[in-house]
């Protein structure tokens, strides 16, 4: 028994310096990363680009919590339309604060969406999520905000429709705060990037539930062009889909040859086509998830596709 434990020691060890090395190579995200991510559908190609809403806002707010603050964007629209906008709420990878993949908000932000996200370290747990919902129900429900001239937000989030996107860690965050959360009900679609298997998250004591889900999910990881199999290979992939209740709708694939760190940002296009399916009930993003002519079926940089729509 000893001896199990001093194996089981070093390899959970060994597994984390590994996961600290890759993070210490991602790189901080430019304005100009999309022109980066190669394409190989129409559907695709359109969404990685800007959508129509060309200005938007930044707002940063003070978090009393580990997560530091919170960061926001939103349509310049938000502050003269009368209308409700969609939510997409950000979880953190391991050592990958908001602040460092920040034009991901930004630029969700031009298709419609009041985006957050916050500096938190732990976010597997979904209570930085949790608390992201819960600051935007207040705005959504106070006029008036202490030090705040206005409230753009106010009457203007659409409780109806919110969705979460996380990456590795952050990957295992975004199912916990849609499944054990207390405004889990509120989830209407969560994004997966490269979630950490469910063998080596119970090893980091960091529990998850696929088969409590109910909200729509998309689940996304690389091949890798060395195969880092530790966070999250093809059958692991494959069984926290099989997990996922055959009621929910569900799609997973794989970005052929892209490394972990690189799934934060090369699915670009597709992870905006869902939301934009999930959250605005856009038909044209829908085609490239649904029926026997889907894009993601015969898109050359994507395998290992199975969805239930």
């Amino acid at each position: 028994m000893t001896i199990i434990c001093i194996m089981s020691g070093i390899i959970f060890t060994i597994t984390m310096l590994l996961i600290v090395i890759i993070w210490l190579k991602k790189p901080l995200l430019t304005p100009t990363y999309t022109r980066k991510i190669q394409t190989d559908g129409e559907i695709e190609a359109h969404y990685v680009l800007n959508g129509g809403y060309i200005k938007v806002y930044r707002k940063e707010l003070s978090a009393l919590s580990s997560f530091k603050k919170y960061i926001c964007y939103y349509p310049e629209q938000q502050t003269n339309e009368n209308q409700k906008w969609p939510v997409v709420i950000f979880a953190n990878g391991t050592g990958v604060p908001v602040s460092k993949y920040e034009k991901q908000l930004e630029r969700l932000a031009t298709w419609g969406f009041i985006t957050i996200g916050t500096q938190e370290h732990h976010a597997w747990n979904g209570f930085s999520s949790e608390m992201c919902l819960r600051l935007l129900i207040h705005l959504h429900e106070n006029q008036t905000v202490d030090a705040w001239d206005s409230n753009p937000f106010y009457q203007a989030i659409d409780l109806m429709n919110i969705g979460l996107v996380g990456h590795s860690q952050g990957g295992v965050g975004v199912m916990n705060s849609a499944t054990v959360q207390n405004h889990c009900q509120l989830i209407k679609t969560i994004v997966a990037l490269s979630p950490t298997n469910m063998e080596l998250a119970e090893q980091l004591m960091w529990q998850y539930d696929p088969s409590q889900l109910q909200a729509t999910t998309l689940l996304l990881a690389g091949t890798g062009k060395s195969e880092e199999t530790f966070i999250v290979s093809d059958e692991q992939l494959a069984d926290i889909y099989r997990r996922i209740p055959a009621s929910v709708l569900k799609v997973k694939l794989r970005r052929s040859l892209a490394e972990h760190h690189e799934l934060l940002y090369l699915a670009d296009g597709y992870v905006t086509a869902w939301l934009m399916w999930q959250l605005q009930a856009d038909e044209t993003a829908k085609k490239a998830f649904v029926g026997q002519h889907a894009e993601i079926l015969t898109n050359r940089h994507y395998q290992s596709v199975c969805k239930n729509c």
